[in-house]
């Protein structure tokens, strides 16, 4: 099955005053059809500059080289008159904060339908009724007595429904999920990721979520990609990654998430350290002072993302790690 999105050798700079930041460095991935995919990792870890070059938004001090192919087409720094034919009609993005993504002087309404009408050529009569029905299907009550609202007059929870109900207008193959859950209660979280899991099943959309949470990429991802320093540092299915993780990153993640199993609530285990300066990363691997496996060639050379044996670690597996199984490896 040919991918909806193929990345390939993606880098992202940033031009400031104190020097250049180098926040995505070499990143390749691809998403099928009605795939989901989670992008993981601590913040600062490149995960959302990935989406944001694909989209082009960057800031204006921001770069991106590579390649990224949509549906077989190169888009990767294409004029923003040839990407808004593509951003929000068939590639649609959730932005991270509803309350900023909306505009606030503006009615829901207005901000719905003129989407409509600029991308599907719906007239403003046909662009309520089907802004309306989207409102219902992700759960907004009394969706047609709340339509002309202003945003200040929803929930937070409400908000990033309005925001998911948008991406949706016009039911794009690719919908990017920026933190969707983020600053939400837990039961509004739980409908969220219900809500994006009905998404996929009805409308076949393939599903990027960006998260820091691992629980939400248990609950809907098939495959996820383990983010360190602005590179790839596991990739795999989220089955083999959660029981089999090949990267001390990747176990560090999972062991700092609380768990509650039959031999009841395991202990958390937090990362020591914080993520390197990406205008200074250290010399050889970026997670080296931190790692608690790391020896003398972990400071002298920057491991590259290789394939790992699908015999000890599930299909399609790869790791950016001197170490040859993870499980074998002695503290130092």
């Amino acid at each position: 099955m040919a991918a909806i999105l193929d990345v390939r050798n993606l880098d992202t700079r940033f031009a400031t005053p104190d020097g250049e930041v180098h926040a995505v460095n070499d990143v390749s991935f691809h998403i099928e059809p009605g795939e989901s995919v989670g992008v993981v990792g601590e913040s600062g870890s490149g995960k959302t500059q990935i989406f944001l070059s694909i989209m082009g938004l960057l800031a204006k001090n921001g770069q991106a080289t590579g390649s990224v192919r949509y549906r077989g087409k190169e888009i990767l720094g294409l004029p923003a008159r040839e990407l808004n034919k593509i951003r929000g009609v068939t590639l649609s993005m959730i932005f991270q904060d509803p309350m900023t993504s909306l505009n606030p002087y503006l009615r829901i309404s207005r901000q719905m339908t003129e989407v409509l009408v600029e991308h599907k050529g719906f007239d403003e009569q046909a662009a309520r009724k089907r802004s309306i029905e989207l409102l219902d299907r992700v759960g907004i009550p009394s969706a047609k007595e709340r339509f002309d609202l202003y945003p200040h007059e929803f929930s937070g929870g409400m908000r990033q429904r309005v925001m998911i109900a948008m991406a949706l207008l016009c039911e794009p193959d690719l919908l990017i999920a920026d933190e969707p859950t983020t600053a939400l209660d837990v039961t509004i979280q739980a409908q969220i990721l219900e809500l994006m899991a009905d998404l996929k099943r009805d409308f076949n959309t393939a599903i990027i979520m960006i998260t820091h949470d691992l629980g939400v990429v248990a609950g809907l991802c098939d495959r996820v990609m383990v983010m360190y320093a602005g590179r790839v540092a596991e990739k795999g299915a989220v089955r083999d990654i959660f029981y089999r993780p090949q990267h001390p990153y990747t176990l560090g993640l999972l062991k700092s998430m609380p768990r509650i199993d039959e031999r009841g609530v395991s202990a958390l285990a937090a990362i020591p350290g914080q993520p390197p300066n990406l205008q200074n990363l250290p010399h050889g691997c970026a997670y080296q002072e931190r790692c608690p496996y790391a020896f003398d060639l972990c400071r002298a050379e920057d491991p590259v993302l290789r394939p790992i044996d699908p015999a000890h670690s599930g299909k399609d597996r790869e790791k950016a790690c001197h170490l040859e199984r993870l499980e074998d490896a002695v503290p130092a």
